[in-house]
This record gives structure tokens, sequence and C-alpha cells, in this order.
């Protein structure tokens, strides 16, 4: 393979995501490239992986903002409709496009001041979590703790 086709192996391995781990490796140890060449091209694409990430979890924000605006907007649009029927007096509206009806449903229950909540109608939720900085300290140290242990944790760093 030339050098053109091999930057082509990578960017078609690229676009795969039918690649289990397993899969992947087995496909990348077929490529016959330079350890240098192939480490550069998988480099290559962590960054594009890294970079897709920060945009994607960038538009997730701004859409869920949307979202929120929008469910927040009709809510408030949906408040003034039935507030200009209960107004008039009227029970339901017949459009050119729509048949309104204003409707009663099940009250809701706002809180006002927690404070002033009696203890009787308090709920008190309890998360139980393992403490990791201790369990860290402690395995560090040579003592073992039931139900966990200390991974090796070893990466590669692309500069």
């Amino acid at each position: 393979m030339n050098l053109f086709e091999l930057n082509q192996a990578y960017r078609d391995l690229e676009e795969r995501d039918d690649l289990d781990p397993e899969m992947l490796a087995d496909t990348l140890d077929s490529i016959n490239d330079t350890r240098e060449i192939k480490l550069d091209n998988i480099a290559y694409w962590i960054e594009k992986n890294k970079a897709t990430v920060e945009w994607a979890t960038k538009k997730i924000k701004e859409l869920q903002e949307a979202k929120k605006y929008m469910i927040n907007q009709n809510s408030k649009l949906q408040e003034y409709m039935t507030q200009v029927l209960d107004d008039a007096g009227i029970k339901q509206l017949l459009t050119k496009n729509h048949i309104l009806r204003t409707r009663n449903y099940k009250a809701k229950v706002v809180v006002d001041n927690l404070d002033k909540l009696p203890e009787e109608f308090k709920q008190t939720k309890t998360e139980v979590t393992a403490d990791k900085k201790e369990l860290y300290k402690v395995l560090k140290n040579g003592q073992e703790v039931p139900g966990v242990h200390l991974k090796l944790n070893r990466g590669t760093v692309i500069k």
C-alpha cells in the first residue's frame, strides 16, 4: 500500500461504527504500517473524536436550553389562552383550525416555604456512596478492603 492508501484505510476505519473493541484492535493490527505512522494516525483520530465530543456537548446544552425555553413558553401561552377564555366566560371556542375548551385538571401542590412546612409533610432522602478518596488512601497503603480494589490507570498523552 502506498501512503495515500494507508491514510485512506485509517479514514475509512474512522467512519465505521460497527466495530467492537476487539475487532477494532484486530483491524488496526492488520494495517501494514510503521508503529510511528500507525500511532500518529490513531492520535489524530482521538483528537478528532475529542473535538466532536466537545461540539456535541455544547450542541446538547444549546438544544436543552431551547427545549426548556419552548416548554416554558408553551406553558405561559396555555395560561394566557385559558385566562382569555375564562375572562370572556367561554367554555368552548371554535376557530378555523382548532377547538379550544377550558378544563379543570388536578390541582398542583405548590410549596412556598419548606422551612414553614410541618415535619410530618417533609421527606428526607439519603444516598449511600463510597468514599473513593479515603478508599484510595487505604488501598494505596497496602490495606485490603472487601468489595474494592485499585485498577491501574495507564494512558498515552497526545501533544
